[in-house]
């Protein structure tokens, strides 16, 4: 029998203190989809690895065919991986977001490049390797043909319309203990994953939707909390909904929220939410199915800069849906983007203020990154490849600035970095300080913001 494997090429980095980790559902997909079809693939995770234990798993592996899984930040490991099972394997397969929107950066090092969802394009791959025939007849793929050295592009695969078709993620193939201590050492409980929908219908302007497009397609009640027990039995706390839209439909939403009470299931989730689907009534059922926290993408606390972004949302309803969750008892958590492209000193300063003012439990800020094939790289394409001070773009991150900043900004290195830490720490100084926000945020305040301003 052939033998798969598939590789999640995620290293920690040294500055990352963030205590979310979760299993690759991707790749666990990927995996579930081959087992239904007759085989027995294998699954590296790197997350809880170092780079030399993950290497010499793969090279222990004896794999015929190889898939490995990119994004922007496992670029360089991915293309690691692969020129060191180039001739430990027959074939090589690169597939997730970036290989999606820039698959002609893996053709010198994989033989193929899937494009969108996996699921049934693997399946194909393996199932022409066995036959002995070529690839050309598999939709959704991309790769350099080995004699002509043209690119060949086969037809674009439709996208699975019936999610509950589609086998769940094969957990037995994950690290779940080292999963679970990591999760109970950070924050005292043990969390995992599930994905309910697939896709996102709207189109910020950052965001890439790569895999999925900008499709919505959602699976069955019953079928997400089939899977959920399946999680809970593997010894799993809690849940992470991780839609992008978790609570866009409210109907379905509700039905989740019903069925949890029904089955007697008896655990703590969170989501993602968005702002505008978020009131006083649909807080209390989500609070009393078991939801414990609410996260939103708010991303700026001005109204042009949202505009900008295309997030289709205003700052008076990222305070009501947050005020609507902490009513119900739900502990709330937001994101948001610092020294966007179109940003000013003023409009930084305004979300920082906004963000900051919020009753917030978590709050997070980073800095934007053009990733490719978002609305946001063709905006500033006429930038990308060369920093603020005159470097060639190669990437740069800190434990304040954690993406790679390969483009020219409009604020300096410092900048951003003053930025974000004025917000960490003056939302520390909110939650934590109990004097009145004269005696305690106000002074920092004002001080930082001419600071700030001054900063080149």
């Amino acid at each position: 029998m052939t033998r798969v494997l598939l590789i999640y090429p995620y290293f920690k980095p040294s500055y990352d203190r963030s205590s979310f980790r979760f299993p690759p559902l991707g790749l666990g997909y990927l995996a579930s989809s081959l087992e239904s079809a007759g085989y027995k693939p294998q699954l590296l995770d790197c997350t809880f690895l170092s780079r030399e234990e993950a290497s010499q798993r793969a090279r222990d592996s004896k794999a015929d065919i190889v898939g490995i899984y990119s994004m922007v930040s496992m670029q360089e490991d991915s293309l690691t991986f692969a020129r060191l099972m180039r001739d430990r394997c027959d074939l090589l397969v690169a597939g997730g977001p970036l290989p999606s929107c820039s698959p002609e950066i893996f053709h010198g090092d994989f033989d193929l490049v899937v494009l969108g969802e996996g699921e049934q394009t693997l399946q194909e791959i393996v199932e022409a390797y066995e036959a002995g025939l070529d690839f050309s007849s598999i939709k959704g793929l991309e790769y350099r043909h080995p004699q002509q050295g043209v690119t060949i592009q086969t037809p674009k695969r439709d996208l699975q319309p019936h999610l509950d078709q589609i086998p769940f993620p094969a957990r037995h193939l994950f690290p779940n203990q080292k999963y679970i201590d990591h999760w109970k050492r950070r924050l005292g409980y043990s969390a995992t994953s599930v994905l309910t929908t697939r896709g996102c219908p709207f189109s910020c302007e950052f965001c890439s939707n790569a895999v999925f497009g900008a499709t919505y397609r959602e699976r069955s009640s019953d079928n997400v909390l089939n899977e959920v027990e399946e999680a809970l039995a593997l010894g799993y706390q809690r849940i992470h909904f991780a839609d992008d839209v978790f609570t866009l439909n409210k109907k379905r939403m509700m039905k989740i929220c019903e069925d949890i009470q029904a089955r007697g299931l008896d655990f703590k989730w969170e989501c993602l939410g968005r702002v505008d689907s978020i009131d006083a009534a649909t807080a209390k059922a989500m609070k009393k199915s078991g939801c414990d926290r609410i996260l939103f993408g708010i991303e700026s606390g001005d109204e042009s800069i949202l505009k900008l972004m295309n997030k289709r949302i205003s700052p008076d309803q990222a305070r009501r849906a947050i005020e609507a969750a902490k009513a119900a008892g739900i502990k709330t958590g937001a994101f948001f983007i610092l020294c966007y492209p179109g940003d000013t000193d003023d409009t930084v300063l305004k979300t920082i203020r906004f963000a900051t003012s919020l009753s917030l439990d978590y709050l997070s800020f980073t800095v934007a990154h053009p990733l490719p094939g978002t609305m946001l790289s063709q905006r500033i394409k006429s930038k990308v490849g060369m920093g603020k001070e005159g470097k060639e773009g190669k990437g740069q991150s800190s434990a304040a600035i954690d993406h790679l900043l390969v483009y020219e900004r409009d604020f300096s290195r410092a900048k951003m970095r003053f930025a974000i830490l004025k917000g960490q720490i003056q939302f520390g100084i909110e939650k934590r300080s109990g004097l009145p926000l004269s005696l305690a945020k106000k002074p920092f305040e004002i001080l930082t913001d001419g600071f700030f301003r001054i900063i080149k």
